[in-house]
């Protein structure tokens, strides 16, 4: 009875998180021009989506922004979890603050201060899109961070020094052995990067150039003034997106059980 209990617990809240996107899910199939009421299934709202160029250039450049913040992300989290994870304690906890500030902080918070620093004190100009990458880069590098501490703790130290012993330069033991064994870090690390870019408003409102729009906010923008039938098609591609990242994370899930089958 205790674990009936938990289950239906955990089915009432799942309900209540993704309720509203299995309704849009839903409605994203049929002609309806509003919630409430279902006159016919239809695949309109997705020939729009996929048809309409002012659509595909803003799904286009999302994504591309997306994908180079989430590689630079990666390349500066994953280097600052190894150097403070090899560091002396002052220096260590000294890394493990500093990574907390864009976490703690509102986005905001974090978008506005970015914001007068690279282009009111710096002067940086938006349209060369370096205030907006950076932005980007700043919000994912904790999550990064994060997502590779674990997996060095998790390591057994003596391999990389039994490598330096072996013969190997430092840079070769890098690639060769302690890349290996954080991979799935990095790898959730990537995918984290990717879902908080796709996610972000705040950031990048302040420091994205007049005319380029990622999907948040065309979305907040579409709702304010945009023709129907565009609106629509933003159910189908709020659909397309909760579906990709679904999977990207089940695949994510699946990879551990698979290494335990294998051992």
């Amino acid at each position: 009875m205790k674990r009936a209990g938990y289950i239906i617990w955990l089915i009432i809240v799942l309900l209540f998180l993704y309720m509203p996107i299995l309704m849009l899910t839903v409605y994203s199939f049929t002609d309806s021009e509003s919630m409430g009421v279902i006159r016919a299934f239809s695949i309109e709202n997705y020939k729009t989506l996929f048809t309409t160029p002012e659509l595909r250039n803003m799904i286009s450049g999302t994504f591309v922004l997306a994908v180079v913040s989430a590689v630079i992300s990666v390349i500066l989290g994953t280097s600052g979890a190894i150097g403070a994870f090899y560091s002396k304690k002052g220096a260590k906890t000294f890394i493990d603050s500093a990574n907390q500030i864009p976490v703690v902080n509102a986005d905001v918070v974090t978008g506005f201060s970015i914001c007068i620093l690279l282009i009111v004190v710096l002067n940086m100009k938006k349209e060369t899109f370096i205030p907006l990458i950076i932005g980007h880069v700043v919000l994912s590098v904790p999550f990064v961070y994060m997502s590779v501490i674990p997996r060095l703790k998790q390591m057994d130290d003596a391999l990389y020094e039994a490598a330096l012993d072996m013969g190997a330069k430092p840079s070769a033991a890098l690639r060769k052995v302690i890349i290996p064994q954080i991979a799935p870090g990095i790898f959730s690390g990537f995918v984290m990067a990717i879902t908080l870019s796709l996610d972000d408003y705040f950031i990048t409102t302040y420091t994205k150039p007049a005319t380029f729009d990622t999907i948040s906010t065309y979305v907040v923008n579409a709702t304010k003034g945009a023709q129907t039938q565009i609106k629509t098609a933003l159910w189908a591609l709020s659909a397309v997106i909760f579906i990709l990242i679904t999977l990207a994370f089940i695949f994510m899930n699946m990879e551990p059980g698979k290494e335990k089958k294998n051992v």
